[in-house]
Formats: C-alpha cells, sequence, structure tokens
C-alpha cells in the first residue's frame, strides 16, 4: 500500500465529516509536492471550492487541521499555498516503509490477477536479417510483456513469422540464380545474412533488368512486371501455393538458415517467445469467417466476386477481405489469427507491437472483428511506435541504410570498450569479466536508449550518445547500481536492528524514501499505458537523486549508528530497485564497473 492510497481515503473521510457531502477520488487530485514548496504530497483543491463554496485559503487551513489533528501518526505538518494543501508525511512512515521493504528484492511486483494478456512482437520475415527497426519493436514487446508480469497478470509473449509470399519467393530465385549452390556454411555467413543477401542481390538484378527494357522502348510499368527476375519469383509463389516438391523443400531450407541466424540474434538481446505463429500456416484461416460475414450482412461482394467491408460509416472507406480468385489478404489472416489466439488462451487483452504504418490496418482489424461479433474484439489493442530514423535520416532498404541488428550490437559493445576504458576503473577485470561487462554496457545502452522514448514517437538513435556515464543512459544507472553494491560491500550491518528514526530525515533521504516507495506505482502506470519509458525515466530519477544523496552524507562513516544502518538500508533497497526496474527493460546492472 502506497502513502498515497492511504492519504486519499483520509482526505475523502475528512471531507465528508466536515462538510456532510459525499466526494470520490475522482473529486480532486493528490501530488507529489513541487521542490520549491515545503511538504511531500499535495492535494488540489481547486475543484472542491466551488461545490464547496469555500476560498482555497479557507478550505486548505479547515482540512489540513483535521488531518493532523485525526492522524497525527501519519501527518506531522502543512501549508497552503494559493489553492494547494502541502501535507508533510510523518518520518515513522518513511522508516516503517524502509525496515518493511530493504532486502525485498520482489518489492513492486503484484501477485497474479487472474487476467491473461497475449502480447505479439518481433514479426520478422524471413528474406533479411533482423534490423533496427526490429530491435524497437523486440525491446518494447519484452519490456511490456515483463512489466505487465510484474503488474500481476499472466502473459503470452508470441510471434508471427512472415515466411510466405513474393518477397520470399525473391530470396529463393536469387539463391537458384546466383548463387552457385553456396550455403551460409560454405560462405562463414549467419543465415539470416546469408540469405538477405540473396534479396539484395535480386532488387540489383531487378533493377537492371527493367532499366534495361525501358532502354529498348518498353514502359517503365510494363518493364517492371515483364522482367524475367520477377517473373520468375511469381511463378516461383504459385509454385509453392501449388505445394510443387523442390520449391517447398528450397523453402524450408532457407527458411531454416535464417530461422538459425534470427535465433543467435535473440539470444544476444534476450528475446523470447512462449508461442511461434508462422503465415504459411495460418494464411488461410479467416476463409470461414469471411463466409459467416457475408451470411450476416457484414461483408459484400462486388461483381468480381470479391469480397469487401464498407467501413465508411466508421470513418473509414471499404476494405477488401478476399481476393475475387477467393484468396485471403492479410486482414482475413489477421480476422482468423485473433480467433485462433482466443480459443487457445482467452485472453482478456491482445497486444500487437507493430509500428505506426499500421495503425489504420489495426483500426480496420478491431471493427471487423468487432462487427462480426468475435469475442477476441474486446481486447485488441495495438501498442503502435514510432520508426526509428538515424542521425542521416530514415532508414531504406533499397540505398542500402538499413544497419542491421548484428552490426549495430557489435558497433554498442565496441563503444562501450572505449567509453570503459577512457574510464580506467576496470584495470583488475580478468578478459571474461570485462568481454561480459562491455555487453552488459552496450546492449543495455542501446535498450535503455531506445525505450526511453515514448513509443508513440519517432525517434533518431546515435551510439556515441547513447553511452555516457554522467547522462540520461544505462551506463549511469549500471554505475549507480555499482556504485550502491561497492558501498555494501563494505558493510557491517545489523540486519536484524529496526531503524529508530532517532534523529529526523534529512532532505535526500527522505527524497530517496519517496521515491523508493513510489516504485510500485510506476509499475502500474507502465503497464497501464503500455509505456516503457516511464520505467526508464524512473530508474534514471532514481539514480540521479542516489548519487546525490551519496555525494552529499557518508554512508559507513555516518554521525551515528541509527544513520548508519538507516543509509545502507536505503543503499540496499535503492540498489534493489534499480536492478528490479532494469531487468523489467531487459538490462543487466553489474556489481562494479
Amino acid at each position: 500500500m502506497s502513502v498515497t492510497s492511504i492519504i486519499q481515503p483520509a482526505v475523502i473521510s475528512a471531507l465528508e465529516q466536515l462538510f456532510q457531502q459525499t466526494f470520490t477520488a475522482k473529486d480532486f487530485q493528490i501530488n507529489e509536492t513541487k521542490p520549491e514548496f515545503e511538504g511531500d504530497y499535495t492535494v488540489v483543491l481547486f475543484s472542491l471550492l466551488k461545490p464547496l463554496k469555500q476560498s482555497p485559503d479557507q478550505l486548505g487551513k479547515t482540512l489540513g487541521n483535521y488531518l493532523l489533528e485525526q492522524q497525527p501518526a501519519l501527518f506531522v505538518s502543512y501549508n497552503v499555498i494559493k489553492g494547494f494543501l502541502n501535507l508533510t508525511i510523518s518520518d515513522s512512515y518513511w522508516s516503517d516503509m524502509l525496515n518493511k521493504h530493504f532486502e525485498d528484492k520482489a518489492y513492486g511486483k503484484k501477485a497474479g490477477n487472474g487476467k491473461k494478456i497475449v502480447v505479439e512482437y518481433s514479426s520478422p520475415n524471413t528474406n533479411k536479417p533482423l534490423h533496427l527497426g526490429h530491435l524497437r519493436n523486440n525491446f518494447l514487446g519484452w519490456s511490456i510483456s515483463e512489466i505487465l508480469k510484474a503488474d500481476g497478470y499472466e502473459v503470452i509473449k508470441t510471434c508471427i513469422s512472415n515466411d510466405r509470399g513474393i518477397h520470399i519467393c525473391k530470396s529463393m530465385v536469387a539463391w537458384q540464380w546466383f548463387a552457385n549452390g553456396a550455403t551460409p556454411e560454405s560462405t562463414g555467413m549467419k543465415g539470416d545474412h546469408f540469405v538477405g543477401d540473396c534479396y539484395v542481390m535480386f532488387g540489383n538484378v531487378y533493377k537492371e533488368e527493367v532499366r534495361s527494357l525501358v532502354e529498348k522502348g518498353m514502359s517503365e510499368e510494363q518493364a517492371e512486371k515483364e522482367a524475367p527476375v520477377m517473373k520468375a519469383a511469381q511463378q516461383m509463389l504459385v509454385d509453392w501455393e501449388a505445394g510443387k516438391p523442390e520449391v517447398i523443400t528450397l523453402w524450408k531450407t532457407m527458411n531454416s538458415w535464417v530461422y538459425s541466424g534470427f535465433d543467435i540474434t535473440y539470444k544476444r538481446i534476450g528475446s523470447d517467445f512462449n508461442k511461434m505463429y508462422y503465415e504459411s500456416d495460418t494464411y488461410l484461416l479467416g476463409k470461414k469467417l469471411v463466409e459467416e460475414g457475408l451470411q450476416k450482412g457484414v461483408f459484400f461482394t462486388r461483381p468480381d466476386n470479391s469480397v469487401w467491408v464498407d467501413l465508411t460509416a466508421d470513418g473509414l472507406d471499404e476494405k477488401i477481405v478476399q481476393r475475387k480468385d477467393g484468396t485471403a489478404v492479410y486482414i482475413t489472416q489477421d480476422i482468423g489469427l485473433a480467433v485462433n489466439k482466443y480459443e487457445e488462451f482467452k485472453y482478456d487483452q491482445s497486444i500487437y507491437v507493430v509500428g505506426d504504418e499500421q495503425n489504420y490496418h489495426f483500426k480496420v482489424l478491431k471493427l471487423i472483428c468487432e462487427k462480426l461479433g468475435l469475442p477476441s474484439s474486446d481486447g485488441i489493442y495495438h501498442l503502435s511506435y514510432g520508426m526509428v530514423e538515424l542521425p542521416s535520416g530514415r532508414m531504406k532498404t533499397r540505398e542500402g541504410t538499413v544497419v542491421d541488428a548484428d552490426d549495430i550490437i557489435d558497433e554498442m559493445i565496441s563503444v562501450a570498450a572505449a567509453k570503459t576504458a577512457e574510464l580506467g576503473k576496470v584495470k583488475d577485470f580478468t578478459e571474461t569479466e570485462l568481454k561480459e561487462l562491455y555487453d552488459t554496457i552496450g546492449l543495455g545502452a542501446l535498450k535503455f536508449f531506445i525505450l526511453r522514448v515514448d513509443p508513440k514517437k519517432r525517434m533518431v538513435f546515435n551510439p556515441e550518445e547513447s553511452i555516457d556515464f554522467h547522462g540520461f543512459t544505462a551506463s549511469f544507472v549500471q554505475f549507480s547500481h555499482a556504485r550502491a553494491k561497492a558501498i555494501l560491500r563494505n558493510e557491517d550491518s545489523n540486519k536484524e536492528y529496526i531503524y529508530q528514526g532517532s534523529s529526523p530525515l534529512l532532505p535526500l533521504e527522505k527524497a530517496l524514501l519517496i521515491m523508493l516507495e513510489r516504485y510500485p506505482q510506476i509499475i502500474t502506470q507502465a503497464a497501464a499505458d503500455h509505456n516503457p519509458s516511464l520505467l526508464v525515466i524512473y530508474c534514471y530519477e532514481l539514480a540521479k537523486t542516489f548519487n546525490s544523496f551519496v555525494t552529499e552524507h557518508r554512508v559507513l562513516k555516518a554521525e551515528s549508528a541509527d544513520k548508519k544502518e538507516l543509509r545502507l538500508r536505503i543503499c540496499r533497497m535503492t540498489a534493489n530497485v534499480l536492478a528490479s526496474g532494469m531487468e523489467l527493460l531487459g538490462i543487466k546492472v553489474p556489481e562494479r564497473m
């Protein structure tokens, strides 16, 4: 239970006793008191003035006096400033909180609430490696899954592999025509990079064939259709859907190369899944639902026999759900997969972590599911996020500016090694310890830098800016954790001792305790908002306050035994909360650095 959950009913009770009216938590706000004012928590009075016919000063004093009189163990003083009632919480409340939780490594995490959430993320194409944009997707999907778990939900992490279609056939044709039987093993390449090179090769050949046909007098539009390499890819797609054995064998082989490469990258970044779906298994899902939708009048058939849904009354437009030849489109598959997931997991919410270029698609998906009366519709939620750009601008596959995930990870570890060497504090580390430290710092910096941005916003990623031992970075938080652990390694604390609070809490001591007490609320808010950046900001602010605290106050040589024990317990709880918060973001914190 947080202090705000105690203050709120206390204020409601006071108002009802004083004014003989009924109040709820929605009638007023409680915020942390701003640093420039005295107090810990502020009751915002403005919404109460008109119904109570009170002036701000009059209401503040009446309410403040009543709270101090009724709950002297919780409230010790108050002040009123222009409609804000600033309340000071007793030191005993904070010391009790510290004594209860300073060793609790599960602090902030809730017991199961009986609700189930499916989170779908990553969802790559099997024709190229994961890239920087995929990293944002994976980091968001994984971290929001862990945050939801910490908030009491049962979470099933899923991924759908986009393993069929014309883009896959392009890589296959390129391998047949130009690879001369080469394999990832024969070339020493990671499987996903090998297949990705085949895809790039297709694009280069296609571009050259179109140019050549245009030079011979063909229109560009016609040349794009008649290019031999493109016609071969289209024929391969037909052969794949017909189940031609040699095509299926090649498809399985090349996909296995890609999956092997993906597995290595997933292991490096810490992504994992409870359930894998494959488009090759799901692309026909939903066709039965199209038939049912036609019978219910949700869909209509055009003269060419294609099937559509009219969403103009919902502010959208008409959307095709089945082609004239009876084949499914993406939305058809997604309708079917939504039902499939619901039947399998009976979820309360199904979160799709997909970039904001698909905002329209997910509006359509939810609307169609609602119109069909599917139980899966209520839980559909699109966790939309902005694209990642480089300082040079947006990444583009055709222009060769896409940054492979493996390359950016390698670069981050290299930057971590260089930045750490500059500090010169790891001379006693072994080679194995250094490698682990550089991986921890490099990957931590990458995740933190990407997750610190609100998912809805686009972002620019700059590796050099992401590792700074004094800035808004993972390395600063990691250093703060290591600093706390260094103090604790030298402690001689008596864990049976109960801090008595014999001397008043100093400002930074109290500030840290207030921040530590907020941790469970931050988890709940980040879960509710599907926004890991709230946790990132919290971890940074906690680390910053902790560094100010240990710079200002001695811990091991404190002015009294009571203060020493207080500060050691603050150090221990801070280290635990930093480790816990960063773990929910997928970031390790070293014991020393």
